[in-house]
């Protein structure tokens, strides 16, 4: 079981890589990889009272892979934003790679979005706001890109205490 401990931290150079699609051949890794970044995310709920979604490559594994839990669980296998909007608005970040440091981002207000499910059936989706900045995020991890990277400038970074 994969805990708080587990997650790769600012710094780490694994972070900042690029991830490489998962393969229909490795559906049978996917129970222990979602596994893995459940309990990891649930941990970290329980430490730090944050945490709505985690990418593999914050465990070291780098898949195209992305964990949601919201109302319900969801998997994103190789998701691809195909749109967004032109609109952009404004937030404080955070992140379970470094969850003491907030980082005040620019977010697209909406996208669109394709993945693979846990079945490997194709999906559509539409996000915006919270649950558009949220994919975002994530999906900025699967290309090596982190919030602190997107930083509207030099004074958006705030300590949690």
């Amino acid at each position: 079981m994969k805990t708080v401990n587990d997650i790769l931290l600012l710094g780490n150079p694994i972070l900042n890589q690029i991830s490489i699609p998962v393969e229909k051949r490795e559906l049978n890794l996917l129970v222990d990889w979602v596994n893995d970044l459940h309990s990891a995310m649930m941990n970290i709920r329980a430490k730090y009272d944050f945490g709505r979604g985690i990418a593999a490559p914050q465990l070291g594994i780098s898949k195209r892979l992305i964990y949601l839990n919201l109302d319900q669980p969801y998997v994103l296998i190789n998701p691809k934003i195909t749109e967004k909007s032109e609109e952009l608005f404004e937030l404080w970040d955070d992140c379970m790679s470094f969850p003491n440091l907030l980082v005040r981002v620019k977010r697209h207000k909406k996208i669109k979005l394709t993945f693979l499910d846990e079945n490997w059936n194709e999906q559509s989706w539409e996000a915006e706001n919270d649950l558009a900045e949220l994919i975002q995020h994530e999906y900025d991890h699967l290309d090596g890109i982190l919030a602190t990277e997107r930083a509207i400038d030099l004074n958006s970074f705030q300590w949690i205490k």
